[in-house]
């Protein structure tokens, strides 16, 4: 085979043998352009003739579908791009909703009594025993967005006196919220009285003031969205988080708190929505008539009335945080003889495609 010497063009090749060239198609590497200017030139005419090729097929595209809808058939059928989401690992604990066993699970588990409106959420939400600011600051947003909920100073106590403490005063879940070098990294959620407990890696917080254009929620009871929570394993850490807030939302505060997972993140939502009404302005129309005098046949300018619709929009109130859960224990917290639902484990990580949520 010929070796590419420097100084030869592009569509060149010189072999070493007997020095003869032979041309090959003319093929621009834009990677091999040395000159800055004329390779990002490339590069930019490159790319604006992959848009057009893009545009001609969506062109093509719609307009198959418009000669379908036209003669009655049905439209060809779009491609479904590839996806992390929906090219999963097949799970066997995947929730369908008519499974008749997980709706006998859901009727005897520990939120059944929630859920059957047969008490009301109470609140417990504490730190480690040492806690920076911005953990107090996190903590004061929690106690905004979570109804009926109460701070506890940690002081030097330890967790299970903790629990026996919030037992006797008849509350249902502790929260508790760890830090490292100063920020938040760790919740631990304990249901009451029965347990389970749901340990979470805390991170990417982002406080109220920190958004910009942000809102200050009312004390209005929030809705619930619970988005994604496809697995028994996830289904179950959904009801252990709708298990925090009230079953009756005040809908006149157009407040919503959402839960999405995603890839096993759990990603933390709190906003408003708000509904406005804006001026829809017509287009100014010509009308022209051939059988007037000359003055009538310049272009008369016609304004229709502005019509009213109703439009909605969403503003964050914050905070906003992600979750990821590191462990399920039956019952309270108990470190020394717990025993496990679910422990993640650096072995289970073997694939991106695998989720357990």
């Amino acid at each position: 085979m010929g070796k590419r010497k420097r100084g030869t063009h592009l569509g060149q090749v010189v072999d070493d043998e007997d020095g003869a060239v032979s041309r090959e198609p003319d093929r621009i590497v834009v990677s091999q352009i040395r000159n800055k200017h004329r390779r990002s030139a490339e590069y930019a005419k490159l790319k604006q003739e992959k848009k057009l090729v893009k545009q001609k097929r969506l062109k093509a595209r719609d307009a198959a579908e418009k000669r379908a809808v036209e003669l009655g058939e049905a439209p060809p059928l779009r491609k479904v791009p590839r996806t992390i989401e929906n090219t999963r690992e097949l799970d066997e604990t995947l929730a369908h909703p008519d499974d008749d066993e997980l709706y006998a699970d859901d009727a005897a588990d520990e939120f059944s009594g929630h859920f059957n409106l047969e008490h009301t959420p109470k609140l417990l939400i504490t730190s480690s025993s040492w806690c920076s600011i911005i953990t107090i600051k996190f903590i004061a947003e929690l106690l905004r967005v979570i109804p009926n909920c109460h701070y506890y100073k940690r002081g030097s106590y330890e967790l299970k006196q903790i629990v026996r403490y919030a037992k006797n005063r008849e509350f249902t879940s502790i929260i508790v919220i760890h830090d490292n070098r100063k920020e938040p990294n760790g919740m631990l959620l304990i249901s009451l009285p029965d347990g389970p407990t749901a340990h979470f890696r805390l991170s990417s917080l982002v406080l109220s003031k920190q958004i910009k254009g942000h809102g200050k929620p009312t004390k209005h009871l929030p809705e619930l969205i619970l988005n994604n929570f496809t697995t028994r394993l996830g289904h179950r850490i959904g009801r252990m988080l709708a298990s925090l807030f009230p079953q009756d939302p005040n809908f006149r505060g157009r407040r919503a708190v959402t839960f999405h997972n995603q890839r096993d993140f759990i990603f933390f939502r709190h906003h408003r929505y708000i509904f406005e009404t804006k001026d829809i302005k017509d287009v100014m129309s010509k009308i022209t008539t051939e059988k007037c005098s000359i003055k009538d046949r310049d272009s008369v300018k016609v304004k229709k009335p502005s019509k009213q619709a109703v439009i909605s929009r969403l503003q964050e109130c914050g905070p906003r945080f992600t979750l990821k859960l590191l462990s399920l224990q039956h019952g309270t917290f108990d470190s020394k003889y717990g025993e496990y639902e679910w422990l993640h484990k650096p072995d289970m990580d073997t694939s991106r495609r695998r989720f357990f949520l």
